[in-house]
């Protein structure tokens, strides 16, 4: 491979990790605050249940628009993996690991939630269990899919930390955006703890859940308008040979 075709292989790799870590963002808050609350209701789960089962087509909407961002999540991690192995191989394999971790549990701990829809369903089956038993299994699938997106939460936390530090030591990366991912997986590690110590005191985590928001989206940005420094790419990744 040439250097001018090296250097423009890096600039689409970085673009294109900007453009899965958007995908991710964007099928998250589809399925997040737009169709899944309208088929999946309040924090109410008896509620929950009940709008499941008049509004299965939104609900499904939501259920694969959440495995679509499992998807891009995990796949902006490996193109930010081929940006950022020349700075430390290992640990940029690490954070792919954590990542990918992380992704299994959440897509794992979604079969509850289908599950929850397959109780609601009225099959034929099912008609040996009276309609509350069944509400309250539904209701019990959905509580087990929340607790396992928030264990995969911890993974997905930290995973921060390698990335911030690589970012940091890039040279080729703005120092500020790998200070505050490292800044934002502190706060989403805040955010994993009172979820399962404090669950009453949302608030606890409120700040931290807005910086997280801050600090990718101003990474998913910088990968989209600015990509990389290709000649610092250059520099780290002769010295890594």
């Amino acid at each position: 491979m040439t250097a001018e075709a090296k250097r423009n292989s890096i600039k689409r790799t970085a673009r294109i990790a900007g453009v899965l870590y958007l995908a991710h963002f964007v099928t998250f808050f589809l399925a997040e605050n737009g169709v899944h609350p309208s088929a999946v209701g309040s924090v109410d789960f008896a509620a929950i249940a009940r709008n499941i089962a008049t509004s299965e087509w939104l609900f499904l909407i939501g259920f694969v628009s959440f495995l679509l961002t499992a998807v891009f999540f995990f796949l902006s991690a490996w193109a930010l993996y081929v940006v950022l192995k020349p700075v430390n191989r290992d640990l940029a394999l690490l954070f792919v690991l954590l990542n990918l971790g992380g992704v299994a549990i959440w897509c794992s701990s979604m079969l509850s939630e289908l599950a929850a829809l397959l109780l609601l369903s009225g099959a034929d089956y099912l008609k040996v269990f009276q309609a509350d038993q069944l509400q309250a299994l539904a209701v019990l699938s959905l509580n087990l899919y929340q607790n396992g997106f928030m264990i995969a939460q911890l993974l997905l936390n930290l995973w921060l930390f390698p990335l911030g530090y690589l970012v940091f030591k890039s040279r080729f990366l703005p120092r500020i955006l790998g200070i505050l991912l490292i800044i934002d997986g502190f706060a989403m590690l805040v955010w994993f703890f009172q979820f399962f110590l404090f669950p009453g005191y949302e608030v606890i985590s409120t700040l931290g859940l807005a910086a997280g928001f801050v600090a990718e989206g101003l990474l998913c940005l910088w990968l989209l308008v600015k990509g990389v420094n290709v000649e610092q790419w250059k520099k780290r990744a002769l010295e890594s040979a």
